[in-house]
């Protein structure tokens, strides 16, 4: 498919100054999204810098955009599973959400023993593991292997620049991270939105192997999902009509999700050692590739770019929502 790169590859949407919306509150700058904080709500910025192995590698034309309003879409298809954060989408890279309690665990749901990074069953397999996260896993298994059934491999959620460590089920409620009943509630909404996820992925003719949810309490102490869902930053597809050829090959499957970046850098030899090499030009495009077809195929539509430079209209579209 054509994929449009336009004025956001001259001039790539790195965030917003904080002076601009300084009347307005503070700005909390992460590693690929800006918050500005309005108070009772939060305006989640999606820029375009990408991040992998816990760094920012560089910007990709649109990826903002294409998780701001993906992530919107598909709120709207898991409504009646669990309420989201969402209050509006008054720009193509803004979300305003609800301010809500964060769980201090990342859920991470896996269909396929696979991934790249150190927390990824298919790294600690490899490595010789066979409990990880607290699930017994038999010899024989190869790399992107179905499982039986999904799986859940919660991770900690860490602070800025360090690392996210594995923990299980039974650790998150012994600790008390979680309490029991709550951690029930949240396993159950995880595996049925991942189930959803699968239905309409398949649809779509891709594969949906696997993904993080992050979960909060509102004002009423109702479980809500909050950050993103099912975007290729937070999720990992597959082109479904080559999966089996290329595994049967001996092949990687076709990402069409951060993955394609991460497998990159993984055969340039790099794997999350020391500070990574930028972004170059070639990856940038083949990760605005994937992302908007990834976009395309999901929604049924191409994504529309938004007005670059992006900065103006961001701001505009949060004073607006502020008042």
């Amino acid at each position: 498919m054509t994929i449009e790169l336009g004025p956001a590859w001259a001039d790539p949407f790195d965030g917003i100054d904080a002076a601009d919306v300084a009347d307005l509150g503070p700005v909390i700058r992460g590693k690929v999204r800006d918050i500005v904080d309005l108070g009772d709500t939060l305006a989640l910025i999606a820029t375009d810098r990408i991040s992998a192995f816990d760094h920012v590698l560089g910007t990709v034309p649109y990826r903002g955009q294409v998780l701001n309003q993906l992530a919107a879409w598909w709120f709207e298809r898991i409504a009646d599973i669990v309420p989201s954060h969402v209050v509006a989408v008054p720009d193509a890279n803004v979300t305003i959400g609800r301010r809500c309690r964060t769980l201090p665990v990342e859920v991470v749901v896996r269909g396929r023993l696979s991934g790249s990074t150190a927390t990824a069953l298919w790294t600690k397999y490899a490595a010789g593991e066979r409990e990880i996260y607290g699930l017994a896993f038999p010899d024989g298994m190869t790399k992107n292997d179905a499982l039986p059934e999904p799986v859940i491999t919660p991770t900690t959620k860490a602070e800025q620049g360090a690392h996210d460590e594995p923990i299980t089920e039974r650790d998150i409620v012994a600790s008390g991270l979680v309490d029991a009943t709550r951690w029930d509630e949240v396993r159950t909404v995880a595996l049925e939105v991942f189930a959803r996820g699968q239905e309409v992925a398949a649809n779509a003719g891709l594969v949906l192997v696997d993904t993080k949810y992050e979960f909060g309490l509102d004002d009423d102490d109702r479980l809500t999902i909050i950050d993103e869902v099912h975007t290729p930053d937070s999720s990992r597809y597959w082109r479904a009509s080559t999966v089996e050829a290329r595994l049967a090959s001996g092949l990687e499957p076709e990402n069409l999700d951060k993955e394609a970046v991460r497998l990159v850098y993984a055969e340039r030899g790099y794997r999350g050692e020391g500070d990574p090499p930028p972004l170059d030009q070639p990856l940038a495009e083949l990760a605005a590739g994937v992302y908007q077809e990834a976009f395309a195929a999901l929604t049924g539509s191409p994504l529309a770019p938004a007005a670059y430079p992006a900065a103006p209209r961001v701001v505009d579209a949060i004073r607006r929502a502020a008042t």
